[in-house]
């Protein structure tokens, strides 16, 4: 498997994890909300890091699949919430 290929599919294995523990952050601790990401990020390269023994791949890759991860899976809950209104009035 080539690079691209292995950090897709290790984002794609650890997403709902970080959803799952960064839910599980807001839950138990008062974040403010502007530095949920950088939560997310920080978690994602946790979960990135302890996902050796399940995987060959490379630390920096791990690390790099943490991190797009954490973003993704902000990205992720903030698009399934639902909204009212417009962003310009």
């Amino acid at each position: 498997m080539e690079f691209p290929a292995e950090l897709l599919l290790l984002v794609t294995l650890i997403s709902p994890v970080i959803i799952g523990l960064s839910e599980v952050a807001k839950q138990t601790v008062r974040i403010p909300k502007n530095i949920i990401p950088l939560v997310a990020i920080f978690i994602g390269i946790i979960v990135g890091i302890a996902a050796a023994p399940f995987t060959t791949v490379d630390i920096y890759i791990r690390i790099w699949a943490g991190v797009i991860a954490g973003l993704a899976s902000v990205g992720l809950y903030e698009s399934g919430k639902e909204r009212d209104g417009y962003t310009k009035e």
